[in-house]
């Protein structure tokens, strides 16, 4: 009987910029009695990875450009401070209307706000995506290794809305030590027929099933992920960016 298990990682305190994610990541699964076992996918939150690389922004120091100025005059609410982090974090905004602004990162991922979180950081705070979350995925599953002696793949997550269907999800940002999909093409199904489009983001998959344990107010923010297929090649997050001359939603 195949199945999948979901660990929740509690107990990591406050992050602060500097500290040591991965190894205090290994020493929470230690307080908690779980292992990391080969094969294992360890799922960490965007926001404590942010925080521990010190991508924290006092908004009080931001000084909004007249760029930022305008958007803020055109969008409800939205306060300009924010508008020109959101500016520097991006390539070019890809869609704005009301209270909404969506962008394309330096990462090359679509999304509102350039991913900057407000919540659960503090006053007059924000909190930028980690400059490289590839890296930062690489680096914690280094120091895991070390210190564990097991090879489990991380990935870091944020979470994203869909221009498709309501409610967000999280998906992948980072991801090291396996690759985040798994191509079908070629292969039959039971009737015969070959397949030509299934490519599945297992990566996103991953991430959106430790969401569950992980959750938004809980103060859970890692997970194991035991029991999933995965690709036997060390991968990136880049690789599920859907290409602009492919993608119906920007055009060519």
């Amino acid at each position: 009987m195949r199945r999948i298990e979901v660990i929740g990682v509690e107990g990591l305190g406050e992050i602060e910029s500097g500290d040591p994610l991965g190894r205090l990541l290994v020493e929470a699964c230690t307080r908690l009695g779980v292992d990391l076992l080969n094969g294992d996918v360890l799922v960490v939150a965007q926001k404590i990875v942010s925080k521990a690389e010190g991508r924290t922004v006092d908004l009080r120091e931001v000084t909004p450009s007249a760029e930022a100025s305008r958007l803020s005059a055109e969008l409800e609410g939205k306060d300009p401070r924010l508008l020109e982090l959101i500016l520097g974090e991006s390539r070019r905004i890809v869609a704005k209307g009301r209270s909404t602004i969506v962008v394309e990162t330096h990462h090359g991922f679509v999304c509102a706000n350039a991913g900057i979180d407000l919540s659960n950081i503090g006053v007059h705070r924000a909190l930028l995506l980690p400059k490289d979350p590839d890296g930062s995925a690489r680096r914690i599953r280094e120091e895991a290794q070390r210190l564990t002696g097991t090879a489990a793949g991380v990935i870091i997550t944020d979470t994203f809305g869909r221009p498709w269907r309501l409610g967000t999800t999280d998906v992948a940002i980072g991801v090291a030590g396996f690759g985040p999909l798994i191509d079908y093409r070629g292969q039959t199904d039971p009737y015969g027929y070959e397949l030509k489009a299934s490519v599945t983001a297992v990566a996103d998959q991953i991430a959106g099933a430790a969401e569950l344990v992980m959750g938004k107010t809980g103060r859970v923010p890692a997970a194991i992920v035991r029991g999933c297929e995965l690709p036997q090649h060390d991968g990136s997050a880049q690789e599920l960016i859907r290409p602009a001359a492919v993608d119906l939603f920007r055009g060519r």
